[in-house]
């Protein structure tokens, strides 16, 4: 047990900053139906439980062992996540009557580009799973790996029950001054990801 609240609070304490994912998830539920948010956190939920095994088993050892997939990732990831955050500025607001929620297909592209085209996400996880496996035995993978996942599962679905329950109060103005300030953000890491990638191949 005491290995399975270690992963817990540390799995919290993974996710819950502010970051593309807790993003996405925030505009689903402010844009969607509750039915429709809580499908695309669980969406985001396989993603970033799926990105903490591999961290947790080793991926940050595949990404040392080949420096060009890096390199990839961090490329064509930062140009998606620009492309996301113009879109999400340029969205019109819809009322609730108008919502049209993403396709099944779209959310999950969508997802999987906020978790796994993150090289923030996945250098972080990385030495902070990765990290903490070291000081584990085979006997308390298990336990500790479980209480991470729990902790993704806790901390996407309540953020998305909680900013749907109060949705009603936000107005299509508030709405679409909250696109523009998630794309923005959205924008700004993706110019952060494009600076880094430019350093890397000595552009910047």
């Amino acid at each position: 047990m005491t290995f399975f609240l270690q992963g817990l609070t540390l799995g919290l304490a993974y996710v819950a900053p502010i970051g593309m994912q807790n993003l996405f998830v925030i505009n689903a539920a402010l844009n969607s139906t509750r039915r429709r948010a809580l499908l695309t956190a669980c969406i985001v939920i396989f993603f970033d439980i799926s990105l903490s095994l591999a961290c947790f088993f080793g991926v940050g050892r595949l990404l040392q062992l080949f420096p060009a997939l890096q390199l990839v990732i961090l490329g064509i990831g930062s140009l998606i996540v620009l492309y996301i955050g113009l879109c999400l500025i340029r969205s019109r607001q819809e009322t609730a009557a108008e919502l049209k929620p993403l396709s099944v297909r779209k959310t999950i592209s969508e997802a999987c580009i906020v978790t796994w085209f993150n090289p923030q996400a996945i250098l972080d996880g990385t030495m902070l799973l990765g990290a903490f496996q070291v000081t584990l035995s085979w006997a308390e993978f298990s336990p500790f790996i479980s209480g991470v996942m729990l902790a993704s599962f806790l901390w996407f679905t309540g953020l998305t029950l909680v900013i749907s329950c109060f949705r009603s109060r936000f107005s299509a103005r508030i709405l679409r001054g909250i696109n523009i300030v998630c794309g923005t953000v959205i924008i700004g890491y993706g110019i952060q990801l494009l600076l880094h990638f430019g350093q890397m191949i000595g552009l910047v």
